[in-house]
């Protein structure tokens, strides 16, 4: 019997075991599905947006390093995101005047930290804020930005958020796919991450970059930046950021001819004699060089001549006086350096073309140390505006790209083209004064070539390059392994060549007629600028689309020249 109760308990035992064990697995099961369960849920939770201060600045649904600030009902934006925004270098801060000035196209706005006072152009302006200087940054009113620049600040309290939009970006928006459940933007890409904003059914959502395959990058109606599903949206529409209302582009006035024909007056102590200029046919704009830069302080020396203009203006050419830095580094770098200097020097300019009734001016800074780059391109971005206004046509002339700091480096082509309605394209001088080798001054290869690398490498169109050509040549002597040259004008030129009975020949590496001849144990030798020369150089301009060209400088002429040029720029017209 005793065995029998033992065989039994042990029965007993043994199924409830098994029944733990079951429910042991059921409970398993459970919790398992329960964990699964949780592990696939969305989160519910809804937090305040937390950008880490009121006003968080954003730039296409990336966060900004720096806020904004509130100045009563007026936001100030400071200058070091400003210039993560702009593509350009529009807005200059200098520290020791506390100046900002605001350049575009047309309008140079000129303010001081802590100051009401501002002009545009050379008028008043009105400011409701004050910029500041705060720390390490600067903070302009949002104001002028969006009236110069058409910059959008869009601030939401709500999220705390203040959104830039720039002037014709296209942003794309979005709206939730489901319009019962809507969509929800999320901290991180994960369903797991809380949500910053629900956004219902029919709101539009702005999208700025999509994460992944899954998640993108929104903006929600409340300002909220964050994370959505792709698969929860729908295309919407896009919204493109209105332009700013601008004035009427400035037009160069027109010219006789349709393209530029150009030629500079070289000046130096005493006044032109018009009585000893012949006739100058197709020649429409002569650029005396009556201005130069005196000293570090901007004041300039002029030599112009009321007679010389009546004289021009009769003949029926423009007059666009060249304004030189005297190719004097020092001087240069101090009078570039701040607004006040800038200005003065643009103010004088302005005077100057008013009193001698000039219709253009001719930029020709050179020897201009590298470390000025920036501060010549802000000089002209402040004379443009204020010549336009005057209806002065502006120009610049730049030499062909080189290794040399001084005489090619320090000039930002790219910048300088998008401001000025001409560059002249110096293409001289190949081989200069003191080069160690005999060449020519501008072969046609070289001077496609530094036409073509401005054009490709610099973008400048080509309507707004002018080939300035030489009308000039060295005379080149070798002699006990030593070479020496000295510039000579075509006259010249022809002169040797009859004295010394000489035939030009055509030298094929330079595309010009070449002499060369024996004085005593020295060889002489010229590469040659005559009506061949000249026709080809226009045919490259012709070829590419220039707006004309220009020739250095009128005293170096001989024979046909100008009937030589006025022919070639007229075929193809």
């Amino acid at each position: 019997m005793e065995t029998i109760r033992l065989r039994v308990n042990s029965r007993r035992r043994r199924r409830r075991g098994f029944a733990a064990i079951v429910v042991l697995v059921l409970i398993g099961l459970a919790l398992g599905l329960w964990i699964g369960w949780m592990q696939f849920a969305p989160n519910k939770t809804q937090v305040k947006p937390d950008y880490g201060d009121p006003y968080a600045l954003f730039y296409k649904g990336v966060r900004l390093e720096q806020n904004a600030i509130m100045d009563g009902n007026e936001l100030k934006l400071p200058l070091s995101a400003l210039e993560k925004v702009f593509s350009e270098n529009v807005i200059r801060y200098e520290a020791a005047s506390g100046s900002i000035i605001m350049t575009t196209t047309d309008h140079v706005l000129r303010m001081k930290t802590d100051e009401l006072t501002a002009t545009l152009n050379s008028k008043p302006y009105e400011l409701h804020v004050a910029a500041e200087k705060r720390g390490d940054d600067v903070y302009l009113p949002a104001a002028p930005l969006i009236q110069l620049y058409g910059l959008q600040a869009e601030y939401q309290p709500s999220s705390g958020t203040v959104t830039l939009m720039q002037a014709g970006d296209q942003i794309a928006r979005v709206k939730p796919a489901n319009s019962t459940k809507g969509v929800a933007i999320r901290t991180e890409a994960s369903i797991k991450a809380p949500i910053v904003e629900q956004v219902a059914g029919g709101e539009v959502i702005r999208q700025w970059k999509q994460e992944n395959d899954r998640w993108t990058v929104v903006q929600g109606p409340n300002g909220a930046v964050g994370y959505a599903k792709l698969s929860q949206l729908e295309q919407s529409d896009s919204q493109m950021v209105p332009m700013p209302e601008l004035p009427k582009p400035f037009e160069a006035p027109a010219l006789a001819g349709g393209k530029i024909n150009l030629t500079w007056e070289a000046v130096y102590d005493n006044p032109t004699n018009t009585d000893k200029i012949g006739d100058m046919p197709g020649v429409n704009v002569v650029s005396p060089t009556w201005f130069e830069l005196q000293n570090g302080q901007g004041d300039i020396r002029s030599k112009a001549d009321a007679k010389y203009v009546a004289w021009a203006h009769n003949r029926g050419m423009q007059v666009w006086a060249l304004f030189s830095n005297g190719f004097e580094t020092g001087r240069t770098t101090e009078a570039l350096a701040t607004v006040e200097t800038r200005f003065k020097m643009i103010q004088q300019i302005l005077a100057f073309a008013q009193l001698y009734d000039l219709q253009g001016i001719n930029v020709d800074f050179e020897n201009v140390n590298v470390s000025d780059k920036d501060n010549l391109v802000q000089f002209i971005r402040e004379l443009t505006p204020l010549l336009h206004e005057q209806g002065l046509v502006v120009s610049i002339d730049v030499t062909p790209k080189s290794t040399s700091t001084t005489w090619s480096m320090f000039l930002d082509r790219v910048a300088l083209g998008k401001t000025v309605d001409y560059m002249m394209l110096m293409a001289y001088d190949e081989h200069w004064a003191s080069s160690p080798t005999a060449g020519s001054v501008a072969s046609l290869p070289w001077t496609e070539q530094s036409l073509t690398r401005i054009l490709n490498e610099d973008k400048v169109p080509p309507q707004k390059i002018v080939l300035a050509m030489p009308l000039y040549t060295r005379l080149w002597t070798e002699k006990d392994g030593k070479v020496s040259s000295k510039a000579i004008g075509m006259e010249r030129v022809a002169t040797i060549i009859k004295e010394q009975k000489l035939t030009p020949k055509l030298d094929e590496a330079s595309g010009q007629n070449y002499v060369e001849y024996k004085d005593g144990d020295a060889r002489q030798r010229i590469w040659i600028e005559d009506e061949l020369s000249l026709q080809a150089r226009i045919a490259i301009a012709h070829e590419y689309g220039l707006a004309g060209v220009a020739t250095w400088q009128r005293a170096f002429q001989g024979g046909d020249v100008w009937t030589t040029i006025d022919n070639a720029l007229k075929q193809n017209q």
